[in-house]
């Protein structure tokens, strides 16, 4: 058989090299034939709730679009980059942060906002996540990711910089022909879900961060890549980082461990055997998420041993899921003033509804500790409104 394949490769070749001869000889150029390849098939998930759409005909109908409204939001020419500002799919805000590199929002027009919604509802969320991830996913929050580390010997925390700006076009491309979606609908798809910030954009990015952090950040809102703001990125960078989540539970799992990740924040916990080698877990953690094209911030990265406060999400996970006790104190010391000198006195932050803010705070205190939420909603009521 190899003998065989080796004969036809050899007899391809020489053929070739007397086609490039004669074709100079005769000063001619060799003609290059045109094959037109059969269409791709969507492949048939249906009975894990994924739709079969196989024609860009099929995607416009199920978006409730013509045809030339699904190139204008997909914009396969990239041509809004460059449109006048009426026209632009996205507005921008930068959000500095003091010390920090900058964060930029990138928030889709009306329309466009709407549209993505359908993608995610109908097209994304059948799609299945790793059992990881904790973020932006139905019935799984920050409580359900930090209970996993209750009670460990150690808990470790990582931070992936420029999260959903790292997760390129090509990224969300391949998840989408994994999921069974054609070339063509997944192009479209693409289109839809990822952006090109504009150079005049870039040009106003204020201050903050070392001088290679903002470099990487520029070069990644420069090519197609997930905008933070647009419903549909928090899922489909999920989606798009199966295969770290599945390195990094690997990992986890040689040490004996656990692992969840909420959106950026990556937190590890496990017994005495990831506490003793804890610096080497977390240099072979930062190899396998380099390896997958993002990056870590060091500055976040912290190790905590059971005799201190183990945080997860901003979750207390020593022996339970519990709210820090500074931020209760504070709270609590909050409604009190407002009982005593009024709400308007506490309001500091000019919130436009201060009671539904407070009831938030309340209810995510409840959620984690029941009697003190239910301490502070007693006194809540005693509040004169």
């Amino acid at each position: 058989m190899i003998a065989s394949c080796d004969s036809f490769l050899e007899a391809v070749a020489k053929a070739a090299l007397e086609a490039v001869a004669k074709a100079a000889q005769q000063r001619k150029p060799i003609l290059i034939a045109n094959y037109v390849l059969a269409p791709s098939v969507a492949r048939d998930n249906r009975h894990a709730g994924v739709p079969q759409i196989g024609t860009l005909g099929e995607l416009a109908e199920r978006l409730k679009l013509s045809g030339g409204e699904l190139e204008w939001f997909a914009d396969p020419k990239h041509w809004n980059r460059t449109a006048v500002r009426k026209l632009q799919h996205y507005r921008y805000e930068w959000r500095s942060r003091p010390g920090r590199l900058p964060r930029l929002l990138e928030i889709p027009a009306p329309r466009l906002r709407a549209l993505q919604r359908t993608v995610l509802r109908e097209l994304l969320y059948p799609l299945e996540l790793h059992d990881a991830a904790h973020g932006f996913v139905p019935g799984r929050s920050a409580v359900t990711g930090a209970a996993h580390h209750t009670g460990r010997d150690v808990v470790l925390n990582l931070d992936l910089v420029t999260f959903f700006a790292k997760v390129t076009a090509g990224r969300v491309y391949g998840t989408l022909r994994q999921a069974g979606y054609t070339e063509a609908v997944s192009h479209r798809l693409v289109g839809i879900a990822t952006h090109v910030v504009p150079p005049r954009v870039l040009a106003q990015m204020p201050s903050g961060g070392d001088p290679n952090q903002r470099f990487a950040l520029r070069q990644s809102l420069s090519v197609p890549h997930l905008p933070q703001g647009a419903p549909t990125s928090p899922t489909l960078a999920n989606l798009s980082l199966r295969r770290l989540d599945s390195r990094l539970a690997g990992l986890a799992e040689k040490f004996d461990g656990g692992y969840t990740r909420y959106a950026d924040d990556l937190a590890f916990s496990g017994g005495q055997d990831l506490a003793q080698h804890a610096d080497a877990f977390l240099r072979a953690a930062t190899l396998i998420i380099e390896d997958q094209e993002h990056s870590v911030n060091q500055q976040k990265t912290r190790v905590r041993q059971s005799g201190v406060r183990q945080m997860v999400t901003s979750v207390v996970v020593n022996e339970r899921t519990n709210v820090p006790r500074p931020d209760f104190d504070r709270l609590k010391a909050i409604i009190h003033n407002c009982r005593m000198h009024g709400p308007q006195s506490q309001n500091r932050e000019a919130h436009s509804d201060f009671r539904a803010h407070l009831l938030g705070r309340i209810s995510w205190v409840a959620v984690l500790n029941p009697a003190r939420g239910a301490k502070l909603l007693e006194d809540f009521h005693r509040i004169q409104w």
